[in-house]
């Protein structure tokens, strides 16, 4: 059985749409607004729990058309403001209610080469929603015109048609430009700078290209057939991927400009050191850093027993540490997987929680247990060494500190013990210290953080850098806005305007 939305909602909705697209040139904005947003329709929670396939299905034609009428198509286009990379969302929206799909993913892609992925997995209700005028007219910013969904069916129906446009190339320059990492920052700075005619290397440490997307998202919420065909498109433009290529082992940094006779290099390898909390019983067997798991159940499909290269705990009683996309992708993942119960341990309440509200409601829905105002403080081992239990601790909330949120103040004497056997630690990354450590003139913060200047120029001339590697641990929007900004400083520079 499929989660279906209303359809007695959705003919009201749609009834009311067309009446007003009637009237075009008389309609005010208050009657746009009394159209119903359109739920997503989704496969049932029992069901979905059982397999790897996408949760969502993505919107109708119908309800596409009905959602993007909604739209009131501002002067000021706020949501425009709210994107990091610019995309022009009042002009695609207006392109769907007119049935021209390919004008409307085209007016994307003038802006983003990955329309299905980040009509999938970016935070849009914090971003280009946030500031929608309808929402504020609602007094609701999840009232919003769901630009994101919107974002994916034109993206979706591209892909569908098997006409999936190839951005236009200009003639060739000459120059060469190094990619280090193949994640969102990367391919968004591959794209710009193919586009004027430079030659591309990218070069990825994995045997697949595609960065976080790959590795850390799980299949049901990116499929990764997706992801290939991105890359596709990048490989015919002229781009070239490099897989099994460690940059600052395989070669240096410095190497691909002084050796390689590259004239500018992108660094966007993301942040995948995982965090630790530094508490007794990390060592355990059963203990798991969020990447480790995402990516072998991930990248290397450990979920497909008897086929898989890499094998994968199988756990009966999971508890994740943390609150945000990484903690409920890995405590949804090991829900599929076998896992009898699964616990999202997080020290704020749901209001703190920096994970997205669709994502936390598919996670309630599959049966995920949450422990709110509760954090592990010992981990507990058996005599094989084995995790089998986790003592927390209880807060209350204090005063906000520096990130806005709430600070978790712990109540004295509020120790609980929670029977586990598999803790997996998802509380966020640092960036890998191998650039760093086999590059000395690259400066970076305390956190290991690459600092850049507003054009994200390192300290090393040609040498730039975006994404989490700069941000630590971000969005993909966020990294491909950075990449968009990295590659009009490369342009400027290969190309004399600097």
């Amino acid at each position: 059985m499929s989660h279906i939305p209303s359809v007695k909602l959705f003919e009201e909705a749609k009834k009311l749409a067309v009446d007003i697209k009637t009237r075009e040139s008389e309609i005010k904005n208050k009657e746009r607004s009394q159209i119903p947003q359109q739920e997503m329709p989704a496969q049932d929670p029992i069901e979905r729990i059982g397999n790897m396939e996408e949760v969502t299905y993505g919107y109708s034609a119908e309800q596409a058309y009905v959602e993007a009428m909604r739209c009131l198509q501002c002067k000021n286009a706020p949501c425009i403001k709210g994107c990091p990379v610019g995309i022009n969302i009042p002009a695609f929206v207006a392109q769907i209610t007119k049935g021209d799909y390919q004008r409307s993913v085209g007016i994307i892609k003038e802006s983003s080469l990955l329309p299905a992925i980040c009509g999938r997995v970016c935070p849009q209700e914090v971003q280009c929603q946030e500031p929608c005028t309808l929402g504020k007219i609602l007094k609701d910013k999840n009232k919003s015109v769901s630009i994101g969904r919107l974002e994916r069916f034109v993206a979706d129906w591209e892909r569908q048609q098997g006409k999936v446009s190839i951005p236009e190339i200009k003639p060739s320059t000459g120059k060469n430009i190094a990619i280090v990492g193949s994640g969102p920052a990367g391919i968004t700075v591959a794209a710009d700078v193919r586009r004027e005619g430079h030659k591309v290397v990218m070069f990825e440490a994995f045997h697949k290209p595609g960065g976080v997307i790959v590795y850390g998202i799980p299949e049901f919420r990116m499929p990764k057939r997706i992801v290939e065909d991105e890359m596709k498109t990048l490989e015919k433009m002229g781009v070239e991927i490099r897989t099994n290529f460690l940059v600052g082992r395989t070669r240096k940094l410095t190497d691909l400009l002084e050796k390689d006779g590259f004239d500018a290099v992108f660094i966007g390898t993301g942040a995948g050191l995982p965090r630790f909390m530094n508490i007794e019983g990390e060592n355990l067997v059963g203990v798991f850093s969020a990447n480790e798991y995402l990516t072998r159940a991930n990248l290397m499909k450990a979920y497909e027993r008897g086929k898989a290269d890499t094998p994968i705990f199988q756990a009966r009683k999971v508890a994740v540490l943390g609150g945000g996309n990484v903690a409920m992708d890995s405590a949804r993942m090991a829900k599929r997987i076998g896992a009898q119960k699964v616990s999202i341990v997080y020290r704020r309440t749901e209001v703190e929680m920096p994970a997205r509200i669709e994502e936390v409601a598919h996670a309630k829905e599959e049966g995920i247990e949450f422990h709110l105002l509760k954090n592990a403080q010992k981990i507990l081992g058996d005599e094989r060494g084995c995790v089998k239990a986790m003592e927390c601790i209880s807060y209350e909330l204090g005063e906000p500190d520096e990130s806005g949120r709430r600070r978790p103040v712990v109540i004295k004497g509020s120790e609980s013990i929670m029977e586990v056997d598999t803790v997996i630690i998802a509380i966020g990354n640092d960036s890998n210290p191998l650039i760093k450590q086999t590059t000395q003139a690259l400066v970076t913060n305390k956190w290991g953080n690459i600092i850049v200047d507003e054009n994200c120029k390192t300290s090393i001339d040609r040498v730039y850098a975006g994404g989490d590697i700069v941000l630590g641990a971000a969005t993909v929007i966020l990294a491909m806005g950075q990449g968009r900004i990295a590659a009009r400083a490369i342009n400027n520079l290969l190309e004399g305007r600097t």
